[in-house]
């Protein structure tokens, strides 16, 4: 009779088993699709706000380059306005001379004797100072 009893009870209880760990089954199942659906959502969460990231930093990277270029064209506006100021001052100093030599050419050409004989004694100097040095 224990046999028979504990036979019975095995069977009447193998059913409940089964149904719980079915349930257990299908509650992990649940768990693992709710998980998958949350990981989801969050990987869109984190797309878009990637996406929205990416749109704020494009207008600044645009903005920035219009800054660079601008400020390349003024430096080179600048440095044209420069090049002709410095065309203009050697032209009047190139004309200023040539009228000055006209005018004046046997004292053009003994300031321009005296400037020559200075630079040598410059040179001829500065050459002894530097072989006396070694």
């Amino acid at each position: 009779m224990t046999m028979n009893t504990t036979s019975s009870s095995t069977s009447d209880v193998m059913p409940t088993i089964r149904k719980a760990s079915d349930d257990l089954l299908q509650g992990a199942s649940q768990a693992v699709d709710s998980t998958r659906e949350h990981a989801n959502n969050m990987l869109d969460k984190a797309e878009s706000k990637v996406r929205e990231l990416r749109g704020n930093v494009d207008p600044v990277v645009d903005m920035l380059a219009c800054k660079a270029q601008k400020l390349a064209r003024h430096s080179l506006d600048l440095a044209a306005e420069a090049k002709d100021r410095a065309e203009q001052s050697l032209k009047r100093a190139t004309t200023v001379t040539s009228r000055y030599v006209s005018d004046q050419p046997v004292r053009s050409i003994l300031i321009a004797a005296g400037v020559g004989a200075a630079v040598a004694l410059l040179v001829t100097t500065s050459r002894q100072r530097n072989k006396n040095r070694y």
